[in-house]
């Protein structure tokens, strides 16, 4: 069965998951942001088939995530390096840690965010970039952007807006 693409979609959620919504791509840049860079580090850490870790790379660096760039000439061997689009994955990636020590870690999470300087737990939050204010997420709703279509926007306004 081929697999449905969101290539097309309007939604952003949609439109993400075409680039990484198979649990591998998130993986796998996990481990790049980590500074993962080669082949070998990601198929040790991974513990991936090669022609699985193959595929992903190459969908990655084809969404813009990475950028392949050759480190050796005989053999021929390449690293992958996050590129901006691939760095702002960051913030994602702090949410799903967040959100899964809340839910699925118990009361010992393996792995948080936490401030470099103090060591302090973060967790993540909306943050209005003009004033710098804390917006609670009870207080963050969806709009349409200039872009959506009329259908989007039909959507946008016939849905409960409260993400309760």
């Amino acid at each position: 069965m081929q697999r449905k693409t969101m290539k097309d979609a309007e939604c952003p959620v949609a439109l993400s998951l075409e680039h990484v919504g198979e649990w591998w791509s998130l993986l796998i840049m996990r481990d790049a942001l980590h500074g993962l860079t080669r082949f070998d580090e990601f198929s040790r850490s991974l513990e991936i088939a090669p022609n699985m870790l193959t595929r992903r790379l190459n969908a990655l660096v084809e969404a813009g995530l990475l950028e392949k760039r050759a480190y050796n000439a005989k053999p021929l061997r390449y690293e992958y390096i996050p590129t901006e689009r691939g760095r702002d994955l960051k913030a994602v990636l702090f949410a799903l840690i967040a959100w899964g020590n809340k839910h699925f870690a118990g009361d010992a999470p393996s792995v948080q965010v936490v401030e470099r300087a103090t060591g302090e737990v973060l967790q993540p939050m909306m943050v209005n970039p003009e004033s710098g204010r804390i917006v609670p997420w009870e207080d963050c709703a969806l709009s349409h952007g200039s872009g959506a279509s009329q259908g989007m926007r039909e959507r946008l306004g016939s849905i409960r807006n409260d993400w309760t």
